[in-house]
């Protein structure tokens, strides 16, 4: 096999060498005006036999004249062997049974813009011109330059850096197909520890999933993360992988924001689980992961690098990665040492969570005449948190619409949930605490934890202090 494969590249290298001495004496006309001694991409290719089907496959596809265009290009030229097993394993009889459509956006895969020389390529990520990505983006290419250079790990140059006028071919022995999420995370040698994750015990659940039409986002742990990480809560390593995919879009690094998405983790009911979402420095996910390479573009989704594994949320895990929650969790923390609410609220549980903003405790402060919450009476703020969790997992869809939902609080005094809320919309549902405060307005609700759900309020709750 290795003999053949050498005689191949030796017998198209020849081809090339001979084409160049063939186009550099017509160019000089025996008097000696060589202007340009390269023929263009498609010139090159037409003269060379071995590279007739992709000239024939340019001619259907109607790319001839783009590749004969100024460029600069980095052409990645399949041999006539690439083509014929490419047409095979897809089940045509010939390039004419291939789609139109699909066939431009396979050729486009191979041309890249600049002219990239194989000194010059690393390990890592270029873009094609193919715009087979969701919404029209530029589907990825990964280049391995560890032991030659190999295309998507489907695609070995066996001669690189033969240069044209308009750019450079590298002659390469496969046919790059267009690349799902699967076939990105197997190609780079960086995700072999979620490969194995994904398939243990020949689980084809994520494989057959992540092939499908999508559109999906994965934040997909490299190696090291996973050699980092020993399941401390013991989760289920299936949700734990689930809790890394985002279903029905493909969310590049452009358009993320401070936000929550759901993922396809579940909580114990079934619920889909939130992942928080943090773009003030990067790219951050719960405050555990940070996105290393973005943007990693395949046909049904969109990857990111992550260095972390996620792994499925507490309550406690937002309220610390949201800043939103910066009064809250020092208050659950530094200022009550007498209660442990970090090892009660990370338990089994399930909790809901009354979880109130910065600007609702800024009002309380500033109503109370204090400078921070830790100037607050620990027993009257440790009955005040409690006040704000409730037993079970209760979504906005278990609540009374329209209605009043009556719940227990930790501290001991009811809440009174009512939906619609009011504030001319603003407010999702409104509560009266047990102190009989009206008009506590629920401002985002169904941040969905492993252990309980979280429902931000404008206001911090009060319970019955006349007791």
């Amino acid at each position: 096999m290795k003999k053949t494969r050498f005689l191949l590249k030796t017998a198209i290298l020849s081809l090339f060498v001979a084409t160049a001495i063939s186009c550099s004496d017509d160019d000089d006309n025996g008097n000696g005006n060589n202007q340009d001694s390269d023929p263009n991409i498609v010139e090159l290719a037409a003269d060379n036999p071995e590279l007739s089907s992709l000239v024939a496959a340019l001619e259907r596809a109607g790319l001839v004249s783009a590749l004969e265009g100024d460029g600069p290009f980095t052409v990645f030229a399949p041999t006539n062997a690439a083509f014929q097993a490419f047409l095979t394993a897809n089940g045509f009889g010939g390039l004419n049974d291939v789609p139109v459509d699909v066939l431009t956006q396979v050729l486009l895969n191979h041309v890249v813009s600049g002219e990239n020389f194989s000194s010059g390529l690393s390990s890592g990520y270029i873009s094609s011109l193919s715009t087979a990505g969701p919404g029209g983006a530029n589907l990825s290419l990964y280049v391995d330059t560890s032991a030659g250079v190999a295309i998507n790990g489907v695609s070995d140059v066996i001669i690189p850096d033969v240069e044209a006028s308009n750019g450079v071919v590298h002659v390469v022995d496969g046919v790059i197909g267009l690349p799902t999420i699967v076939d990105h995370a197997v190609a780079n040698s960086s995700f072999t520890s979620l490969v194995t994750a994904l398939t243990t015990g020949g689980n084809t659940t994520f494989t057959d999933l992540l092939s499908g039409d999508g559109p999906f986002t994965v934040f997909a742990p490299v190696n090291a993360a996973f050699t980092s990480f020993n399941n401390p809560n013991g989760n289920d390593i299936n949700n734990i992988l689930a809790n890394h995919v985002i279903s029905g879009v493909a969310a590049f690094s452009s358009g993320l924001a401070n936000s929550y998405v759901n993922t396809l983790g579940t909580n114990a009911d079934g619920d889909a689980l939130s992942a928080y979402i943090n773009t003030d420095s990067g790219v951050s996910i719960n405050g555990s992961s940070s996105v290393a390479v973005a943007d990693v573009v395949a046909t049904n989704g969109v990857i990111h690098a992550v260095d972390g594994v996620i792994d499925i949320p507490t309550v406690v895990t937002f309220a610390v990665a949201d800043p939103t929650f910066a009064p809250l969790v020092t208050a659950l923390t530094e200022a009550t040492p007498g209660t442990d609410f970090a090892t009660i609220l990370s338990g089994d549980g399930p909790f809901t969570v009354f979880a109130p903003t910065t600007t609702a405790f800024n009002n309380l402060l500033t109503a109370l005449g204090l400078d921070g919450v830790g100037d607050i009476d620990e027993a009257l703020l440790t009955s005040v948190l409690l006040h704000h969790v409730v037993s079970g997992n209760i979504r906005s869809g278990d609540l009374t619409n329209p209605g009043d939902t009556v719940a227990a609080s930790l501290e001991g005094d009811n809440i009174t949930i009512t939906l619609p809320g009011t504030d001319n919309g603003v407010n999702i549902a409104d509560i009266t605490d047990g102190a009989g405060n009206t008009g506590i307005g629920i401002i985002a609700v169904d941040v969905q934890a492993g252990n309980g759900v979280i429902h931000v309020v404008n206001q911090v709750l009060l319970p019955d202090t006349t007791n």
